[in-house]
């Protein structure tokens, strides 16, 4: 019943916005952050916070390479799938994620959001001349990288602990979840600042808050729904649905 009312909900509503978390890839073969067998559990998260990068950056290229260099050969899974086509059917205004991994953009998705940066590209510290993560990566030998127009240190450009969000970037997704009268918050504990803060200017401006997650989240007593369960299974039942409805209203 819960997906055919959420089903109603978004295909009644003039701007579904989505923001996803950790737990929408993991099907993809990616481990989250904070769950039990989570990448916090291995590594001390220290490691990547930004003063300790910058006097330590040969041991954290090291361990992020090793961390997180293989996600960028990892495909989406239905559950980006079904985003991208609730996109797609106009149903869904964007996605604004907590995720690195760029598998939104390989599902199809064309608004999304990335509060944290993405694994396409490196930055350098003193010019922030950008350059493509791959190549960097392909030609990493052991020691950090260094820019090539100043000489200067790169960084992957990912919001390490202790950096701020993109001003811009921050004000985008805000203005976004504004502008929704229903808000997915999918696969994310919402206990990260300030993604945990979206759902909250959402709710303000009178939006429904529908959350799809494994595990409780600190928002539950927000919400207008809650769906248990793993957004790869529940996304596509619900993309169905709308199909259904919308195929019923034509006939």
């Amino acid at each position: 019943m819960e997906i055919k009312e959420v089903s109603k909900i978004i295909l009644n509503s003039k701007c579904t916005v989505a923001l996803t978390g950790a737990g929408i890839s993991t099907a993809s073969g990616i481990r989250d952050f904070r769950g039990p067998q989570g990448i916090w559990k291995t590594i001390d998260p220290e490691k990547f916070e930004i003063n300790y990068f910058i006097n330590h950056s040969d041991e954290v290229w090291n361990l992020f390479i090793k961390t997180f260099a293989l996600e960028q050969e990892v495909n989406p899974n239905a559950a980006h799938f079904a985003l991208a086509e609730l996109e797609k059917i106009n149903v869904l205004c964007g996605v604004i994620t907590q995720n690195i991994d760029g598998l939104h953009q390989k599902a199809g998705s064309v608004n999304v959001i990335e509060l944290h940066g993405n694994l396409r590209k490196a930055v350098c510290l003193k010019c922030s001349n950008t350059y493509p993560l791959n190549k960097i990566i392909k030609n990493f030998v052991g020691k950090s990288p260094l820019c090539p127009n100043c000489n200067g240190l790169l960084k992957p450009d990912i919001v390490f602990f202790g950096e701020p969000l993109k001003q811009e970037v921050i004000f985008k997704a805000i203005e976004l979840a504004k502008a929704a009268d229903v808000f997915l918050a999918i696969g994310t504990s919402l206990s990260v600042y300030p993604a945990n803060q979206l759902p909250l200017y959402a709710k303000l401006k009178g939006a429904k808050l529908i959350i799809i997650n494994e595990g409780q989240t600190e928002e539950d007593n927000l919400a207008d729904i809650i769906i248990t369960g793993r957004a790869e299974t529940v996304l596509p039942q619900i993309v169905n649905e709308i199909k259904n409805e919308l195929k019923t209203k034509k006939t």
